[in-house]
């Protein structure tokens, strides 16, 4: 661990070890009158930036890209990826990577400054981003973060004086990012189309010796690469359902090797269970619903096992039997753990095979009935809080005492189940409707409501003393709701 270290940046830029075919040197674009809105002083702390909020005039600078950090050596990354299955040639279009700060612990993360203008990447984009988006980025990263699920995190949001032109004229700002690394399965896909065999072994080896080191000296790296990222993904996804979120824009480029969740565009929380919820404006036709993201997440890794295959065997079809074989067992292996994640949420400590037809029944109930997704599982053990739920119906009723029965027959009882409840299912989320309404507020100047949502969702595991409207959607986000990618 590293001690006594001066108040500074400690930059790192590893990934200027790759091949120049992977990025491009660019400065962040000057903005007007940048201005501090929101500044993540506990993660500045973790991350050893303590200095950041003793000297904010210098720290707005640096953080809205008018001054460059000593040490950064500012970057648009190169990748390409499929979007809504049909292959794109991307890159950072609006987002520059100052470098990766070493934090005291040792630990590397990736700084990007997302909206910071135009890059070789941006094709017909302006490289920009609205403070609405920027907020409502930090506030859904940081949502999934106490949720305990991977994911980048939000260091400040610096808003400007410059116009943003998206349906209507916007204020523009800067949005600091944070994650264990950029790298993206578009990435291997940028490689393996665009550059030789050397430049995919040689990402290939960066991304082992960087995420998954233990790896360096096993059999075959490259397909222990994949294994490692596809149970990532895995658990990632399955957390994502855990809580009813729906990412929206799954795309290749959007999937990090590091298995964290990111670009927090056209995402949303369900509301009502139905596992067909799509709440992106472009998704019109459901590939990144709420249950495609099952599938979703084995075609992408499918793509980063069709880009590894050269490495994975010499033979080319050994190499495909090989990924295919992978890619099979790990599909039977998510199909245990979505048993084993619900029935978590239903409080079983030792699930059984004949739990199946009943956990389907509870589900296939709240479809039915129209109730809501998180609320439905907090009601089991407190339906006090939600008078109007169909728990209290007759058939509501009727299921709950089966529930009993099966849970007072289990080791520990119900207790046991009320402590592994409490740890699965969140009370807190961020319901889609008070989303909106916060940020409404904040891009006229009043951030008190996002202020005070942001303690809210700091835990979101216990119940709070504060108004009940923040436990429940309402009717008009739960089926037309629509949210937007801000490009």
């Amino acid at each position: 661990m590293t001690t006594n270290r001066s108040p500074k940046w400690q930059f790192d830029n590893s990934y200027l070890t790759l091949p120049p075919i992977f990025y491009s040197f660019q400065n962040p674009s000057m903005v007007n009158s940048p201005q501090m809105v929101l500044f993540n002083t506990p993660l500045a702390n973790s991350l050893g930036l303590e200095f950041l909020d003793k000297n904010m005039d210098q720290t707005t600078l640096e953080l809205s890209g008018n001054l460059t950090p000593e040490g950064a050596q500012p970057i648009a990354q190169a990748y390409a990826g499929h979007q809504y299955g049909h292959f794109t040639m991307l890159g950072d279009g609006r987002a520059i990577l100052l470098g990766e700060q070493i934090t005291p612990a040792g630990k590397r993360f990736d700084i990007q400054l997302k909206g910071s203008g135009r890059t070789p990447y941006s094709r017909r984009g302006d490289g920009k981003a609205t403070l609405r988006a920027m907020l409502r980025e930090y506030l859904m990263s940081e949502a999934m973060f106490y949720l305990n699920i991977p994911t980048s995190r939000s260091l400040a949001v610096v808003a400007s004086q410059d116009e943003v032109q998206r349906e209507e004229t916007h204020q523009g700002a800067v949005l600091t990012r944070v994650m264990k690394s950029h790298i993206r399965i578009g990435t291997f896909e940028y490689a393996a189309h665009y550059g030789t065999r050397q430049d995919l072994e040689k990402l290939t080896h960066y991304v082992i010796q960087r995420h998954y080191s233990e790896l360096q000296n096993s059999e075959n790296p490259p397909l222990e690469l994949l294994k490692a990222v596809a149970l990532k993904q895995i658990d990632l996804i399955l957390d994502w359902m855990r809580v009813g979120f729906i990412h929206g824009v799954m795309n290749t480029d959007n999937t990090s090797i590091s298995g964290e969740t990111f670009d927090y565009g056209p995402c949303a929380f369900m509301n009502n269970y139905n596992p067909r919820t799509v709440y992106s404006s472009i998704d019109q036709y459901g590939r990144y619903s709420f249950e495609n993201q099952t599938n979703i997440v084995f075609w992408n890794l499918s793509v980063l096992g069709d880009t590894l295959q050269p490495l994975i065997h010499k033979d080319p079809y050994q190499s495909v039997v090989i990924v295919k074989e992978v890619l099979h067992t790990l599909q039977n292996q998510f199909l245990e753990k979505w048993d084993q994640m619900i029935s978590k949420k239903l409080g079983f400590v030792d699930p059984q095979k004949s739990d199946k037809p009943f956990i389907d029944s509870f589900l296939q109930w709240i479809h039915t009935n129209k109730a809501d997704y998180t609320n439905s599982f907090i009601a089991l053990l407190r339906p006090d809080l939600f008078p109007l739920h169909p728990i209290h119906s007759e058939s509501g009723i009727s299921w709950v005492e089966q529930w009993k029965s099966r849970i007072y027959n289990q080791k520990g009882g119900f207790e046991a189940a009320k402590s592994l409840m409490k740890t699965q299912n969140p009370i807190y989320i961020p319901r889609n409707h008070i989303v909106e309404q916060v940020l409404d507020q904040a891009v006229k100047g009043d951030l008190s409501d996002l202020k005070l949502w942001l303690q809210i969702l700091k835990n979101p595991y216990e119940l709070q003393d504060v108004d009940n409207r923040y436990l429940h959607g309402i009717e008009d986000f739960r089926t037309d709701y629509k949210t937007y990618c801000g490009t």
